[in-house]
């Protein structure tokens, strides 16, 4: 019997991904352990990492470790393929595309802090979406929308300032980089 042996080679990029998407995991985590007076409204530290990447790195590797954070933090939080899981992910999918098209936006007017709020609408949208079609069949889901837009607004603006900072550093201030 002989055996043979499968090697995955791997590359700097997937070490890069690897080490972002463990960063926004572990804020993912921490993330789920701040109490809030109402279900569903999360800070989204984790997208700090995300305005990040996007702008040092580019969209498919934002896309890369917002997947990653989403599939790990489901498993590592106990809640993969729950209700809760599939709202993180359909809030992921449907700021993706923003994200996609607020990159692209002129950097003059346009940066971490406006696509942190435009993502987090689509976030926010994208999940009251899921849970009309699915949890909660019934309009009155929407009457919630105020609160959730507020919450995304503050929570938006919080994070793409953070993520602006974090940008600003000295350590992320090397050529070639991508100015938001």
């Amino acid at each position: 019997m002989t055996r043979s042996v499968t090697r995955l080679v791997t590359t700097p990029e997937d070490h890069r991904i690897a080490r972002l998407a463990a960063a926004a995991i572990g804020l993912a985590l921490i993330d789920a352990a701040i109490p809030l007076p109402l279900p569903g409204v999360k800070p989204g530290l984790s997208n700090i990492v995300t305005l990040v990447v996007l702008a040092r790195y580019g969209w498919r590797t934002a896309a890369w470790v917002t997947g990653l954070r989403v599939v790990a933090g489901g498993i590592l939080l106990g809640q993969l393929l729950s209700p809760g899981f599939f709202m993180s992910l359909t809030g992921a999918l449907s700021s993706l595309p923003v994200l996609a098209g607020a990159a692209h936006l002129p950097a003059r007017w346009f940066g971490p802090v406006s696509w942190s709020v435009l993502a987090a609408f689509a976030h926010i949208g994208g999940q009251l979406a899921l849970a009309r079609l699915w949890l909660i069949p019934h309009d009155g889901v929407f009457y919630l929308a105020p609160i959730f837009a507020v919450a995304a607004l503050a929570f938006g603006i919080i994070n793409g300032l953070i993520a602006a900072r974090l940008l600003a550093g000295p350590s992320f201030a090397k050529p070639g980089m991508r100015h938001a």
